[in-house]
């Protein structure tokens, strides 16, 4: 399903999230408002690497970051693997992946730099090399 945050337009796997589009698109809704910090949704995460790497960015708290090196070391592999693993997420948003970032800079994020950045903006979370983006 496509969806807006913050006028950008994002492609959710709806497939991987046991809720309707509408719930979804209202949580999202809530989130842009600022009235939600946390999605309440199931999701089916994949049965490989990148499900391996979603379940610890899921759990990133809403302000904060890690870097993929943060990632990389806890998972045991390149911090490289992990950036890949973000650029797969099927469920952006609401599997936080844009919380990943760089040691020194945003790193790469599948909806944009733009959107990463007013993501972490949005949330108040750190974002490195700012100066420099």
């Amino acid at each position: 399903m496509w969806s807006h945050v913050f006028d950008h337009g994002i492609e959710i796997d709806d497939s991987r999230i046991e809720a309707s589009s509408e719930t979804i698109r209202d949580q999202l809704r809530e989130y842009e408002d600022g009235a939600r910090e946390t999605f309440v949704l199931e999701i089916a995460y994949p049965d490989d690497f990148t499900g391996a790497v979603m379940r610890p960015i899921a759990a990133i708290p809403f302000g904060e970051t890690r870097t993929y090196g943060d990632l990389a070391a806890d998972l045991e592999t390149a911090p490289i693997a992990v950036g890949q693993a973000c650029g797969r997420n099927p469920v952006p948003v609401v599997v936080p992946c844009h919380r990943v970032v760089g040691h020194d800079s945003l790193g790469g994020y599948a909806g944009g730099l733009a959107l990463k950045r007013r993501l972490l903006e949005h949330e108040g979370g750190s974002i490195p090399g700012l100066e420099h983006q």
